[in-house]
């Protein structure tokens, strides 16, 4: 996917893979620990704010954790690809803690716990990020990936129930945190690809 314009991102592409590396890293470990001390709880949101981040490492089954794994290495792949730039590691990064503080929104999802959301702020931050900055062919692909996206995200229904089943999953699926991380991640690269802009005026 990448070109000849955009040589200078080739070195930033690493950051992106290494923040999903810690994202799956964190997941592992957090198998071996109590749930109940990570994943986030709304009426803990303010007196214990790590949940904004430690909530990403928490999964329910080992199927749930297996199939995040997956769904990491994919990202960093699309951001190797991509050759992102180290500001959209950064915007990933933003994201992250504000993929779950969205979820004050749902003060009805007593319990959230998973990668996904953080991971579907990877994906908003890849795809708007080509659609904005790239050039030619890889502009197209953002496009085309982001609109794939989008409509996966309202598939899903987040507006609906907090937690819903699917099939072939031995959990409820909580579709909101796919959403406010899709905004978040959104959010940050629009900011951080606005202030590029402005700072290269």
């Amino acid at each position: 996917m990448a070109d000849s314009t955009t040589a200078p991102a080739l070195a930033g592409w690493r950051a992106w893979v290494a923040l999903a590396g810690v994202l799956g890293a964190g997941s592992v470990a957090a198998w071996w620990l109590p749930a109940p001390l990570l994943d986030w709880q709304p009426e803990r949101a303010f007196t214990e704010p790590w949940r904004s981040v430690t909530a990403a490492f928490v999964h329910w089954s080992e199927g749930h954790l297996l199939a995040n794994l997956g769904a990491a290495a994919l990202v960093a792949a699309f951001g190797w690809a991509a050759a992102l730039p180290r500001a959209a590691a950064g915007a990933w990064l933003l994201a992250w803690p504000l993929t779950h503080a969205g979820l004050l929104s749902r003060p009805d999802l007593a319990h959230y716990g998973g990668l996904s959301g953080v991971l579907h702020a990877g994906m908003a931050v890849a795809t708007l990020w080509l659609v904005v900055a790239a050039r030619g062919g890889r502009r197209v692909v953002g496009a085309v990936v982001g609109a794939g996206f989008l409509a996966k995200l309202l598939s899903e229904r987040p507006w609906g129930p907090a937690l819903q089943q699917a099939e072939g999953w031995s959990i409820a699926l909580a579709p909101i945190g796919h959403a406010t991380g899709a905004i978040a991640g959104f959010v940050c690269a629009a900011a951080l690809l606005a202030w590029g802009k402005n700072r290269g005026r």
